[in-house]
C-alpha cells in the first residue's frame, strides 16, 4: 500500500480500495523515480505521464532545463508547440520542468538564447496553450508532484463517480433544482 487510498464506496467493486497507477510513456528515456504509486509503461498520445484509465483527461509533459531551452527555437519549437496544442484538450495538464527557474534567469544552460527569451516563451506557452508551467528542483520532487497530482485528480473522478452512483441507487435523495 502506498499510503494513498481513494474514497470509493465499498459497494463500488473495482474502485473500492483502488490506487491510481501512473502510466509512463514508452518514449520517456529517463523516467522519474516514483516511490508511492505503481507505474506501467505504455504509449501516450501526448505527455510523458498520465493515469491508467484517465489517459484522455490527465497529462504531464516533463522537460529538463536543457530540453526546455531547446524547445524555444527552430524546428524543436514547432514540434513542442504541437505537443502543447494537444494538451489543450485535457482536463488536467501541466508542463513540469525539472530544474530551478533561477537556472534560466542566470543562463545556466548551453544555448545562445537569452534567459529573457526563454522566460518570455514560457509565459507565451502558458497563455497560448492554457498549460501551467511548474518547476521542481529535482527529479525526486518532480516525481512526488506527479504522484500527488495523479492521486488527487483520480480522487476527484472517483468522488464524482460515487455521487453518480448514489444518485442512481437512491433517486429519492436527489434534489431537482
Amino acid at each position: 500500500m502506498s499510503g494513498f487510498e481513494l474514497p470509493a464506496l465499498r459497494s463500488l467493486g473495482d474502485l473500492a480500495g483502488a490506487e491510481p497507477i501512473i502510466k509512463v510513456d514508452t518514449r520517456e528515456q529517463d523516467p522519474l523515480p516514483f516511490t508511492r504509486l505503481k507505474t506501467r509503461s505504455g504509449t501516450l498520445i501526448t505527455g510523458d505521464y498520465s493515469i491508467i484509465g484517465l489517459e484522455n483527461l490527465f497529462a504531464v509533459e516533463r522537460k529538463s532545463i536543457s530540453d526546455l531551452v531547446g524547445c524555444c527555437v527552430g524546428q524543436n519549437r514547432e514540434r513542442f508547440e504541437r505537443e502543447l496544442h494537444r494538451l489543450r484538450g485535457f482536463r488536467f495538464k501541466k508542463l513540469l520542468v525539472v530544474g530551478r527557474e533561477d537556472d534560466i534567469h542566470l543562463g545556466r544552460y548551453r544555448s545562445s538564447i537569452s534567459p529573457k527569451a526563454v522566460l518570455a516563451t514560457l509565459s507565451a506557452f502558458e497563455i497560448r496553450y492554457d498549460v501551467p508551467v511548474v518547476f521542481a528542483s529535482t527529479a525526486s520532487l518532480a516525481a512526488q508532484r506527479v504522484e500527488e497530482w495523479g492521486f488527487y485528480f483520480s480522487r476527484e473522478i472517483v468522488m464524482s463517480a460515487n455521487a453518480l452512483l448514489r444518485a442512481a441507487t437512491n433517486p429519492e435523495e436527489v434534489q431537482h433544482g
